[in-house]
Order: structure tokens, then C-alpha cells, then sequence
């Protein structure tokens, strides 16, 4: 993961070539080549640099601090099934909070008073009905989320653009240890990693793959919260807005993701209204007490789709034309299957059946 130039996109490639990680650091010189990475990744695997490994090892050893590999039990499944999710998972916190129903509240680094309160007061009013929310500690929005959430007595999760040893905004320092009491800080970035610029758009593809869906509050007709909006979308998430007035700069982006589809929103009603059920679902069967029902209890189309996957592992796309539903109605289903234990996700964005 410390390599210069290994994404997750290498990462994956790396392991499916080579069965284990202990495996690419003993490979030859030609055969790493025949992967095409580049010449720095090359340089790095024939010769490591354990000693910065030890720091994420000595980290790891602190109170609070959990490591997630993606077969971890406890990595969560909505993150899971992003395009190439990240490989490794920092956590200081409760790890387990990953797995509960999120909703992501985003949007401009520098609100209005009104913005601010609406996103404060959504996420409390939300969070007091178990909605988990995640948001990603920056200034503005992302804080008045955290707070809210946080007020309304309910647990938060914040996604990192550092490594876990260092709080970005520093303003911050005390939010983010109130945030992994009753939640989890949360990153991919190896410890000592500074707050580079382009951290922050990759980061931001883990706020929509960790939730169920995305409420934008507040941005600007360029703003990084519309990315997080777009990637919501890509990844087969709700994305919700909040319109404002024609005045406003700051309505501009909630009204471009309205007019590109996205649900206006007015109260929280209208977020429980689209998530609530799948929401509950998500809830109950990632509940310790919770135990997967008998085949029988399924409903039909989930029967259904259970048969069209057959024998051998499928794509969403397959499933699509097997079944006839839409693409977000199986990916929905496919959730509730995973987390139930009827199906697991290989690498390559497949599905495999476990259960009938």
C-alpha cells in the first residue's frame, strides 16, 4: 500500500496475480514487469521500506485503532461494492459502526447561517431515527453535520484525507475525538500522510460507498461536494439536495443535481421516506442479535435472483438482463443478500450464491 503508484486498481491487480502479497514482494524482476507498474513501484517492491510500515504497525497497537483488510468480517459491505474499493481500512473508533446504515450530509466549506443550522438540524433529526451520519470533518457543512448527529444523540463517522495520526482541519482536534467515541474516524491513507490536495476528491468516493445515500446542503456550481454527488450516483446510491434561493451562489449546485435528478428535499421525512425501509433492513441484518431468515421467508424476486446467479459467479449487468429489474433495484437486493450471508462479493465487482 506504501508502494509510489499502487492504487486499489494495482492493488487488486497485484493480489489476483499473485494469490498473496508475501508472493509479489519474493516475485522476479520480469514478472513484476509484465504487470507494466511503474518503474518507481518496481524500485519499491524489490526494495521496501519497512521501516515507515512499522509506524502503521506501532499505530496499530494504540487503543482505538483497528486495520480492515477487504475480507475483514467487519469491512462494510456497501464500501465493498464500489469500483475498486480501498484494500486496507484505518479506523480509530468502533469498526463495527461501519457496517450500520449511513447517510452522507455534505456540501460548502464556507455556509450561510441558515446552511449550517439546516445541516445541523437534518442530521439530528435523522441520527434520533438511527440513521448513522457520515460526512468528512472539513470546515462548514461536514462540521455542522458531525455536530448535529453528535446532538441529537446519535453516532457519526468522519472519512480522512490523512492518515489517522493527524486531524485536518487542525481547528478540529476536538470534534474528531468526539467523533471516535461515538463512531469512528476512518481512512485509507497510510499513517503520516499529510493533507495533499488530491487526497481529498479519492476520499470523498469513500462518504458515498460507505452510505445509503448523499444529502447535499448547500454548494457552489464548482464544488467538491458535487463529486461526492456524482460519485453517489455512479455508485448506485440516492442523492438528495436541498434547494435554496435563486439568489443564493451557495443554491447553485442543489439546484443542478435537482435538475439532474436528483430528490428535492424540504424535510427529513422526504430522506426517511426513500431510505427507511432498506435502511431498516441494513439495520437488521447487521444487528449482532440478528440471524439470517430461512430461505423460505424470502420474497419472491429475491428468490428469483438468487436462481438467475446459478452456479458460477455473476455481474450486476448479467443480473440485470436475467432478471429484468433495474440495475438499482438489484444492487439494493444484492446488499440485503450479502449482509443476510445468501451471497458474498468476489473481486471484479462479481457475486457469488452461498445459499439457496
Amino acid at each position: 500500500m506504501r508502494a509510489p503508484g499502487i492504487g486499489p486498481a494495482r492493488f487488486a491487480r497485484l493480489l489476483e496475480h499473485f494469490g498473496s502479497a508475501a508472493a509479489a514482494f519474493a516475485a522476479d524482476g520480469p514478472e513484476l514487469r509484465s504487470l507494466e507498474l511503474p518503474d518507481a513501484a518496481l524500485d519499491y517492491l524489490r526494495r521496501p521500506d519497512w521501516g515507515r510500515v512499522e509506524k502503521d504497525l506501532a499505530w496499530l497497537e494504540r487503543p482505538g485503532n483497528h486495520l480492515l483488510r477487504l475480507d475483514d468480517a467487519r469491512y462494510p459491505p456497501l464500501l465493498r461494492q464500489i469500483p475498486y474499493p480501498p484494500p486496507l481500512l484505518f479506523v480509530h473508533g468502533d469498526p463495527d459502526c461501519l457496517r450500520l446504515p449511513q447517510l452522507a450530509i455534505v456540501g460548502t466549506r464556507n455556509p450561510t447561517p441558515m446552511g449550517r443550522e439546516t445541516a445541523q438540524r437534518f442530521a439530528a433529526h435523522l441520527a434520533e431515527f438511527g440513521l448513522l451520519i457520515t460526512s468528512g470533518l472539513a470546515l462548514g457543512i461536514d462540521a455542522a453535520a458531525h455536530q448535529g448527529a453528535l446532538a441529537g444523540g446519535g453516532r457519526t463517522i468522519a472519512v480522512m484525507g490523512t492518515g489517522l495520526d493527524r486531524v485536518y482541519p487542525a481547528q478540529h482536534r476536538d470534534l474528531a475525538h468526539a467523533i471516535a467515541e461515538r463512531g469512528a474516524l476512518v481512512s485509507e491513507f497510510s499513517i503520516g500522510t499529510s493533507p495533499a490536495a488530491g487526497n481529498f476528491p479519492q476520499r470523498n468516493r469513500l462518504i458515498s460507498g460507505l452510505a445509503l445515500g448523499v444529502l447535499v446542503v448547500e454548494a457552489a456550481a464548482q464544488s467538491g461536494s458535487l463529486i461526492t454527488a456524482r460519485l453517489a450516483n455512479e455508485q448506485g446510491r440516492e442523492v438528495f439536495a436541498i434547494p435554496g434561493s435563486i439568489h443564493n451562489p451557495l443554491a447553485k449546485g442543489c439546484h443542478a443535481l435537482i435538475r439532474q435528478g436528483a430528490k428535492l428535499v424540504e424535510t427529513a421525512a422526504d430522506i426517511l421516506e426513500e431510505l427507511g425501509a432498506l435502511a431498516a433492513a441494513t439495520q437488521e441484518a447487521t444487528s449482532p442479535v440478528a440471524a439470517a431468515p430461512a430461505s423460505a421467508a424470502l420474497d419472491e424476486e429475491y428468490r428469483q435472483l438468487l436462481a438467475a446467479m446459478g452456479d458460477e459467479p455473476a455481474g450486476i449487468d448479467l443480473l440485470v438482463d436475467r432478471c429484468g429489474l433495474t440495475a438499482e433495484a438489484v444492487s439494493s437486493m444484492l446488499l440485503i443478500l450479502e449482509l443476510e450471508g445468501y451471497v458474498a462479493a468476489i473481486p471484479g465487482g462479481l457475486y457469488s450464491r452461498l445459499k439457496l
